[in-house]
């Protein structure tokens, strides 16, 4: 006996003078497909879509314990540029007062536009706009600001699938004053953040922050000294790790064979029951019925 294959065959065929189509097959037929097109777009365009998770740990300390953060500011203060300097501080020692390097002052109207890049050490400290390296001190002093932006780190405002807000926190910020010969403290809780690709390479090292601020007058001597604007910080034990990830193609290839498989099987059960109820409902009129 000859071996024939087709016996294998459990998709067998009906011959076509044995189907018989009708209106209501038609119209849940061409719904099946423009439902399975709705579907697949919508399947196809989140494959397509990197979505951006996060994870926290504890870093190591020793790793980049050498690197230092670098450190964005653009802030406007109602007060002479000539007066207006920056000054840090940490608990490394390190004490600058009057730093210069990669700062621009430009007269901004009644105030100043102060911009600065600089780096700080990854431990404790402050940094604080002051008249102290000023030659001479300013009559009528007014520490009013407005704050456009403070970033650590990388620049991800421009990144699309990260909460852009945290990681400049005290953009736009303008804060209302009582009193012009009064000092603000900002007080800083920065996170070490990374963001890596879906390969897994490093991106961005970014830092976000939380602050707390406080408005009041210092004294010194039995008087008020100059008004300052402080940023204090502290650095987070925990790192936030923000992860591309994008589906891999055998989850895609199961809902799209979910999708159609079972869309043509509700289809089927559906059409179905239509078909049955129609030919009741026509031995009901005959009177077949029995």
């Amino acid at each position: 006996m000859k071996f024939d294959i087709r016996r294998f065959d459990v998709y067998r065929k009906i011959p076509k003078d044995l189907t018989e189509p009708t209106y209501a097959g038609a119209c849940i037929s061409v719904f099946s497909c423009l439902f399975i097109a709705f579907l697949f777009v919508s399947e196809l365009s989140s494959f397509l879509s990197v979505e951006t998770i996060s994870e926290m740990y504890v870093a190591n300390p020793v790793d980049d314990s050498n690197e230092r953060i670098s450190v964005q500011i653009d802030v406007s203060v109602k007060m002479n540029c000539s007066y207006l300097g920056l000054d840090i501080q940490d608990d490394m020692g390190r004490h600058e007062v009057g730093f210069i390097d990669n700062v621009e002052k430009a007269e901004d109207g009644s105030g100043c536009r102060f911009r600065a890049k600089f780096k700080i050490n990854k431990v404790p400290g402050n940094f604080h706009l002051s008249t102290h390296s000023a030659r001479e001190q300013p009559t009528a002093p007014d520490m009013s600001h407005t704050i456009h932006w403070l970033i650590f780190g990388d620049n991800v405002t421009e990144h699309h699938n990260l909460p852009a807000g945290s990681f400049n926190a005290l953009g736009n910020r303008n804060p209302p004053t009582t009193n012009v010969l009064n000092s603000h403290d900002y007080v800083l809780k920065v996170v070490p953040s990374l963001v890596e690709d879906v390969q897994g390479n490093r991106l961005l090292n970014p830092y976000q922050y939380t602050y707390a601020h406080r408005e009041y007058m210092q004294f010194g001597h039995g008087h008020s000294v100059m008004p300052a604007i402080w940023f204090r910080y502290d650095l987070s034990p925990i790192t936030v790790k923000y992860i591309e990830k994008q589906r891999p193609f055998y989850s895609f290839l199961t809902t799209v064979c979910a999708i159609v498989g079972g869309t043509f099987t509700v289809a089927g059960i559906i059409d179905s029951m239509l078909f049955t109820a129609a030919n009741v409902f026509k031995k009901a009129e005959l009177g077949k019925l029995n």
